[in-house]
């Protein structure tokens, strides 16, 4: 595998990255879109396989402003660039697609769509995972008061005339919107007993001359917060565990891993600010806003010599 590109901008962050194996080499693009239940995508003969991923979107993030439907418009501008030059093969949204504690209607999935429309304006598959913003109840911004401490009834035109809420768009409904919806998205909403629940799942990249052998695995993950508490919790670690024993036993498929927050091991490795660079994506200078707690899966990913990233 080889990780070729890093692109931060706004509040968009991607990265460019090929996995090739030593019956694939650079070529031309073609993907076999969910010809199976399992969700695999086939690498074709003579090709590499190429991932972008895009994370922190924040659509929606202060939507009642100008400045906020500036930044989606640009984000999609961003994204919409980097497709056109890369041409990935697949796209993982990574968490964050949008600010859901900022956004005043009753159904977040339109930001969402919003978010997606790049990709699915080009026919490429992806697949996505939750973070820490994308379902929170709406926060009513102060100068929404009036002077007897009551915001007003209905958003603005803006908003579709639809009645704020403090509830936001759930991840259940965030993911079955996607799903049923796009044709083209592989993501999935994970075993109902793991928790957190939703974005829980691995696909296979399979070899070109055959489906079923696989070249590379790629397991996602919710990382919580918003509805959760930002944790990867001891019942994920598990089902990464026998998942993982079940259908790469030997550790020889190499795994690549995907969630949104970063784990605790991150902050003794990520450069300092005092007399360093910041940290690779950031804009303000802010430290690094790990999980709450480690339960587990760290461990299992550092003893597992197939996973090659995460």
């Amino acid at each position: 595998m080889l990780l070729s590109k890093i692109i931060c901008a706004l509040l968009l962050c991607s990265q460019i990255f090929t996995i090739s194996s030593a019956n694939n080499v650079d070529g031309h693009r073609n993907v076999t879109l969910r010809t199976t239940a399992e969700r695999y995508l086939q690498i074709t003969k003579g090709s590499s396989f190429k991932i972008a991923i895009f994370a922190d979107l924040h659509f929606g993030e202060d939507a009642w402003t100008l400045w906020g439907p500036q930044q989606d418009i640009k984000s999609v501008k961003v994204m919409s660039t980097i497709l056109d030059n890369e041409h990935p093969d697949f796209v993982v949204y990574l968490g964050d697609v949008i600010t859901a504690n900022n956004i005043p209607i009753k159904n977040a999935s339109l930001y969402w769509n919003q978010a997606l429309s790049p990709t699915r304006a080009r026919n490429t598959p992806w697949a996505s995972v939750f973070g820490n913003h994308d379902d929170a109840s709406f926060e009513w911004p102060l100068e929404w008061f009036s002077a007897t401490g009551i915001p007003p009834v209905n958003c603005s035109a803006n908003f579709f005339g639809e009645a704020c809420r403090f509830k936001g768009t759930p991840r259940s409904e965030l993911m079955k919107n996607e799903i049923e919806h796009n044709a083209f998205s592989y993501s999935r909403s994970g075993p109902n007993y793991l928790w957190p629940s939703i974005s829980n799942y691995v696909l296979q990249i399979s070899s070109s001359s055959d489906s079923k052998v696989p070249v590379a695995f790629m397991y996602f993950f919710d990382s919580g917060g918003g509805s959760y508490p930002e944790i990867l919790s001891t019942a994920q670690a598990e089902w990464f565990r026998v998942k993982s024993q079940q259908i790469n036993p030997d550790a020889r498929v190499p795994e690549i891993i995907f969630w949104h927050i970063p784990s605790k091991a991150y902050t003794k490795v990520a450069p300092k600010f005092k007399g360093h660079k910041p940290c690779v994506g950031s804009m303000f200078m802010e430290t690094v806003a790990s999980q709450e707690s480690e339960m587990g899966l760290m461990k299992l990913l550092r003893r597992r010599s197939s996973v090659k990233y995460s």
